[in-house]
């Protein structure tokens, strides 16, 4: 969409886009919207600021996206902002002050206010300098991208768009406002937003932006681990995340943040299903967001699931044997495949639960596939579930989700014999209580009926009355009495 240039008496930071049908929309439904950041504005005009809301939710207006966030910039400095804001807010914070930003809150919004800024990394920082820059035209020059490098004046409702984003949006491609070497040196962690836009917005990255990735992918190295974590899992959590990643494998990004995933496309695929276990990988990752709106329990996108699903595979390198008849196994790459898994996540500082999480599913991602015809006792169902524990319903997804064979009657059958195995669980769970597997007796009963005091032998016969619930389902506690003291006796005697 061509964008008018500016007359000789417009303001020299101005171009109006002619396409005012969407330009025109998008800036009334801000309005509805960022009633309050229209008052932010008021308010700094009368301090003798400005004041613009910027990137993102200007972003969104135009592509008619739900706004969440409201991001506002100034040529106040932070100092001056708390001023300006004082009395007015309803709750302040400045944890960010330090780089630029103040937050505030006013009833149910927050917002984040922003000095005009330009960020640059010297060579060996993981930090960015920050500098404040002097007018709206320099902060936009300094953005990420050309979509992000809009917007609205307050309150005047001045719409500000230098670099043609607009045009961008139309185009559905990511440019940069300068070079993207430029934008790239200022802040390597950009990179990792050109993969996580391609997911999330389901936008091609202009050729001369992918080249300077390529170029420049060592960069990231000095980005701190937390900011490269967050920006994966927001791609993990697009729309689009197979656009995301690839574009990490292809320009060597994901060499830095997940050299796992590339290191997939080496490995043929044991079916010969797929050209390699990468194309697989991806293929299950589509299958598994696929299922969190058509598998019960339904839900929104899951990270666990979906990163689960990404790192099912990993273990494979690893684990490659060439057999006698000419067939390639790797037999036990779930083990080894959790292992790696949970070293890469402590790597990128994720949380412990949500490392036990996926690393779990992981480990168990193969193990349906002992159930054969469905000749699993009661026993083996049980513990399934007890293996699983509270991830036992995006195992359900994960495990479906790992069939990607292209023979339709194979493909129908194992999906009948996880249905049974799931109309199992749920015959059982209706029979006893599978989500929650004790034993008979608890440790104070075991105490009391073998007369010894806490400790190991304790653990040691709770274990086995967890066992003999496992294989005989539900006791009664006279019959689990008898059977704990069978059980000490013949351990006495050994």
């Amino acid at each position: 969409m061509p964008i008018e240039r500016p007359t000789q008496d417009a303001r020299p930071d101005v171009r109006v886009p002619s396409d005012a049908d969407l330009v025109g929309p998008a800036v009334r439904a801000l309005t509805v919207h960022a009633a309050v950041a229209l008052e932010l504005g008021r308010l700094f005009a009368a301090a003798g600021h400005e004041l613009a809301l910027v990137g993102g939710p200007v972003r969104d207006a135009l592509l008619g996206r739900r706004v969440d966030d409201l991001d506002l910039t100034t040529d106040a400095r932070p100092e001056r902002v708390l001023e300006i804001v004082h009395g007015w807010a309803d709750a302040v914070w400045d944890v960010g002050i330090a780089f630029g930003t103040v937050g505030v809150r006013k009833g149910d919004h927050k917002i984040e206010l922003t000095t005009y800024r330009a960020e640059a990394y010297d060579r060996d920082s993981r930090k960015p300098d920050v500098s404040y820059g002097a007018s709206l035209a320099e902060d936009l020059a300094r953005r990420d991208f050309t979509v992000n490098a809009l917007a609205v004046r307050l309150p005047s409702l001045e719409f500000v768009d230098l670099h043609g984003g607009v045009a961008d949006l139309r185009a559905a491609v990511l440019r940069t406002p300068g070079t993207p070497e430029q934008s790239f040196s200022d802040d390597p962690l950009r990179m990792m937003r050109a993969a996580r836009f391609a997911s999330t917005l389901g936008f091609a990255v202009a050729p001369e932006v992918v080249e300077a990735m390529t170029a420049m992918c060592g960069r990231l190295a000095i980005v701190s681990a937390e900011r490269v974590r967050d920006e994966l899992v927001k791609l993990v959590l697009g729309a689009h995340p197979r656009a995301g990643l690839a574009l990490l494998v292809e320009t060597g990004l994901a060499q830095l943040v997940l050299p796992e995933l590339p290191a997939l496309a080496l490995e043929l695929d044991e079916h010969h299903r797929h050209k390699d276990v990468y194309e697989h990988t991806l293929t299950v990752l589509e299958q598994a967001i696929a299922l969190e709106s058509t598998h019960e329990p339904v839900t929104g996108p899951d990270f666990v699931l979906r990163f689960a699903a990404l790192m099912h595979d990993v273990g494979k390198p690893r684990t490659r044997r060439f057999e006698g008849d000419g067939r390639v196994s790797f037999h036990h790459h779930e083990v080894v495949g959790a292992r790696l898994t949970r070293k890469r996540m402590q790597a990128l500082r994720f949380s412990n639960e949500t490392i036990d999480e996926v690393s779990r599913l992981v480990e168990l991602h193969l193990r349906f596939h002992g159930y054969g015809d469905g000749e699993w006792t009661d026993s083996a169902v049980r513990r399934y579930v007890r293996d699983a524990g509270p991830q036992l319903a995006r195992l359900h997804k994960l495990t479906r989700a790992d069939s990607t064979t292209r023979n339709r009657r194979k493909a129908e059958r194992l999906a009948r014999t996880y249905d049974e195995l799931e109309e199992r669980i749920a015959r059982l769970s209706e029979q006893e209580e599978l989500a929650a597997l004790r034993p008979a007796l608890d440790g104070n009963r075991i105490m009391e009926i073998l007369g010894i005091p806490p400790g190991r032998d304790v653990g040691a016969a709770y274990s086995f009355l967890l066992e003999l619930r496992l294989d005989r389902g539900p006791m009664p506690e006279d019959e689990a009495e008898a059977a704990l003291r069978a059980w000490w006796s013949e351990r006495a005697a050994t």
